[in-house]
């Protein structure tokens, strides 16, 4: 596999680590999760039956070992020193500080492995005036300014359905990782990675943070509407509402052929994008007059076959039962103890080497006896070490 051979020491817990750590080990990555008394918190958190196995969890530790660390007890911070020997990568996403308290740092940890990359996730960055405070995602999306261009205008601002800066901040720091791996590869040396939930989500305004940059104005909320592309969201048919998207003039012009409006192109009020923008209002009422003539299903195979990018409004169900989804292989299950968990699969394909589901995810403690044998512990030490409750 593409990342087969680096050991990575998973101090992360919960989301946006996690996450970080599922990308790497999916890919190959030999994932040991470092686990405190009582486990990831993400096992027993979520909408889950308690008899079960938590689907939250199994979902983004997949692929990964599991041991047990105490460590608020000096044998179990000397456990860590001879794993980060062992392991080419660390990560983690305690608040800023916590890892250097514990002797865990990444100026501590570099003494014992010069080589480590030492990898880890925040909520506002390791330092700066707001190091110190607790960070969730809503609290991320909320203070980058993510929350104010979701919605519409009659609505305050409307945080995503999803924890969407913990995924950023994982997705980003797996990247940083290998982008650390592969300099160390030409240097030797090890380096430091930090990955914010704020500055990460805002790294993708795109758009919105170009137009405001340019002309100093903040960007209404649109709802479904384009910022800067009109006919452009949900527009309802004779049965149900189908989401289109005539980004291109090209794309405006089929649409306009399709519902039967060659006029519209040199309508003075719509021959171009930015008047289409002045005159959405308009525009949107024609589109939608136009397509209460068919179903969703009929405009879907006419728009597409004509070139426009459209489709359903899809439920989770749907668009986990979608065709095109399973072909492309995105609903898993993990063969867990307590039975199969399904869980999305992976976005990222690569020919010859693809990611895998290799390993189910790891019962609390599940390898702890299994890694101390192979980061070399007597069986003396490591009776000692389960004795004294520094691991479990």
């Amino acid at each position: 596999m593409p990342l087969s051979g680096i050991k990575v020491l998973d101090l992360s817990r919960i989301l946006s680590g996690p996450f970080c750590t599922m990308i790497l080990a999916d890919f190959g990555c030999e994932v040991i999760k470092v686990e405190a008394p009582g486990g990831d918190p993400s096992r027993v958190a979520g909408i889950f039956r308690q008899e079960e196995e938590n689907p939250y969890f199994v979902n983004l530790n997949r692929n990964k070992r599991s041991i047990v660390v105490n460590l608020k007890t000096e044998q179990g911070r000397q456990l860590i020193f001879k794993m980060v020997k062992w392991a080419d990568v660390l990560v983690e996403n305690f608040r800023p500080g916590v890892m250097e308290r514990l002797g865990l740092g990444y100026e501590q940890l570099k003494e014992v492995n010069p080589q480590l990359i030492y990898a880890a996730v925040s909520g506002f960055g390791k330092t700066g005036p707001y190091k110190d405070r607790p960070a969730f995602d809503f609290i991320a999306q909320a203070m980058s300014g993510f929350m104010s261009l979701n919605g519409s205008q009659d609505m305050e601002p409307l945080r995503t359905g999803i924890p969407i800066t913990d995924t950023i901040a994982g997705l980003y720091t797996a990247f940083g990782v290998l982008a650390a791996l592969r300099e160390r590869d030409v240097s030797g040396q090890g380096h430091e990675v930090q990955s914010a939930m704020v500055d990460g989500i805002m790294s993708m305004f795109t758009f919105a943070s170009a137009a405001y940059f340019a002309t100093g104005e903040l960007p209404p909320r649109n709802g479904n509407d384009h910022m800067v592309v009109s006919p452009y969201g949900l527009f309802k048919a004779s049965d149900f509402p189908i989401a289109i998207a005539p980004s291109t003039e090209k794309n405006w012009l089929a649409l306009c052929k399709t519902i039967g409006r060659d006029d519209l192109p040199s309508d003075p009020r719509f021959d171009n994008q930015e008047k289409r923008r002045q005159n959405r209002t308009a525009i949107n009422r024609i589109v939608s007059d136009a397509l209460k003539q068919k179903t969703r299903a009929e405009w879907i195979e006419i728009l597409n076959n004509a070139g426009v990018p459209c489709g359903p409004v899809n439920n989770l169900e749907q668009a986990f039962s979608d065709p095109q989804v399973l072909h492309q292989e995105m609903v898993l299950e993990s063969e867990q103890p307590g039975g199969a968990v399904k869980m999305p699969g992976f976005p990222l394909k690569i020919s010859d080497v693809p990611a895998q589901l290799r390993r189910p995810s790891p019962q609390l403690g599940e390898q702890s006896l299994e890694v101390l044998k192979e980061i070399g512990y007597t069986k003396k030490e490591i009776d000692a070490l389960f004795e004294q409750k520094v691991v479990e």
